[in-house]
């Protein structure tokens, strides 16, 4: 990876770590995400949402590894890890047991985290860069269509919101979610 290519990373990498909330393009619409270790960075991101903690939130990541702190995956059979793998990377979001110590602003009310390996190149490279999955969660206000431009983020949120600037992979609808212990589809992809 180039400087060139780095430092395009940089705004959003320096607000992460000052556990602030960044928007960044992923397979069909623009995400809001930020550290999913900072309690601090989550609340800025529900309130910025209107979203209640209650409902959980999904995690994004560049690989399994990088999922594996928060998930109890020893609760799958190998036949169920075999159907998540053959999905992923790709626009599907399973949700998995997580551990206990999976945090509360993370599972919501559940015990469950959903969660997604990317095959978006931009999502790849800044969870590679920060060495830990994002919390992912789509970029609008309660009530508005989801941003799929990075001129739609500053829009709806403002110019100040640390935004990854690219575009949004081709598919049309937000990410497919299963459960990996049932296969249960919650929403279609």
């Amino acid at each position: 990876m180039s400087n060139e290519e780095l430092s395009a990373f940089e705004d959003v990498l320096t607000a992460l770590k000052a556990e602030k909330v960044i928007a960044y393009p992923t397979e069909a619409v623009f995400g809001l995400g930020c550290d999913p270790d900072s309690e601090k960075a989550v609340s800025e991101l529900l309130i910025l949402k209107k979203r209640p903690w209650q409902k959980g939130l999904i995690l994004i990541a560049d690989n399994y590894e990088q999922l594996q702190p928060y998930l109890d995956d020893k609760l799958l059979t190998e036949e169920q890890k075999e159907t998540m793998f053959a999905c992923w990377p790709g626009p599907v979001t399973w949700v998995i047991p997580a551990k206990f110590s999976t945090s509360k602003w993370l599972t919501g009310q559940f015990t469950t985290l959903a969660v997604r390996v990317s095959d978006h190149p931009l999502v790849k490279q800044l969870c590679t860069f920060y060495g830990k999955p994002l919390v992912s969660t789509s970029a609008n206000l309660n009530g508005l269509e989801p941003c799929r431009t990075v001129e739609e983020v500053r829009q709806q949120f403002g110019n100040k919101l640390p935004t990854l600037n690219g575009d949004v992979g081709g598919r049309k609808n937000p990410s497919e979610i299963r459960d990996a212990l049932t296969g249960e589809l919650y929403r279609q992809g």
